[in-house]
């Protein structure tokens, strides 16, 4: 029998520009596809420290199965790392559609002023944006715009802190620092609330709230089994975003 072809995992050149570079990742995740069997082949638990995700990032890379919403943003910044012009943030959307709520996660991207985002999606827009969004809330309402189409409306927005660019980092990903009732909120007061985050985030003056939780820092002990618990619903986040 044939073996399937393994997507080359793309390489960075000088030659190229941050945006082709993004896009070459794209495409790569592209050529993984979305998984659709409802089994999820990599379990990613959002409280594991960097390099625990990374690991996982680097075992995607190796077995080339199809992905969700959250292993794409676990492998975007995994292919992002060693490029510290590119700062990447987890977007999280609630969304309301048919009496059902769906979940989704896309990788924000900020670089030289402009934002995109890196994703997979089952729909090809609430996934990857270009880096040509001036301001955060330009993006965000991108994708709430997105979500429209299919009759989705968008409740919740979750933002989290740009990701270090260490792979061996401790620090776990902070997912939601600044966490948007949209859908009670007016678009101007969004908007006002979402560019002094992005400000604050420029300025690198926002610290991660998990510095505030004994619990979340001894990430490198043996006190992971505590938090297991709470892992179980994230897990879940991306098996139902009809996105």
């Amino acid at each position: 029998c044939v073996q399937p072809s393994v997507p080359p995992v793309p390489n960075y050149k000088v030659s190229m520009s941050i945006p082709e570079w993004l896009q070459a990742i794209q495409t790569y995740m592209k050529m993984l596809q979305y998984n659709h069997t409802g089994t999820q082949f990599f379990e990613i638990r959002k409280s594991r420290p960097l390099s625990g995700l990374m690991e996982t990032a680097k075992e995607m890379t190796r077995e080339s199965l199809p992905i969700k919403c959250l292993e794409a943003v676990i492998l975007g910044i995994y292919l992002t790392n060693g490029q510290p012009s590119v700062e990447r943030f987890p977007i999280s959307f609630k969304t309301h559609f048919s009496g059902n709520y769906f979940h989704h996660v896309v990788l924000g991207i900020y670089c030289n002023g402009r934002y995109g985002s890196l994703g997979m999606s089952r729909r090809s827009d609430l996934m990857d944006k270009p880096l040509t969004y001036r301001t955060l809330s330009d993006l965000i309402f991108e994708f709430e715009d997105s979500y429209k189409k299919y009759l989705h409306s968008v409740k919740k927005v979750k933002i989290g802190l740009y990701v270090p660019h260490e792979p061996h980092s401790f620090q776990p990903i902070e997912w939601k620092q600044l966490v948007l009732n949209v859908s009670k909120m007016m678009r101007t007061e969004v908007r006002k609330e979402l560019e002094k985050f992005a400000r604050d985030m420029r300025m690198k003056i926002l610290k991660p709230s998990s510095a505030h939780s004994p619990i979340k820092e001894r990430s490198r002990g043996k006190s992971l089994s505590p938090r297991r618990r709470q892992a179980s619903p994230q897990r879940r986040s991306c098996r139902r975003d009809k996105s």
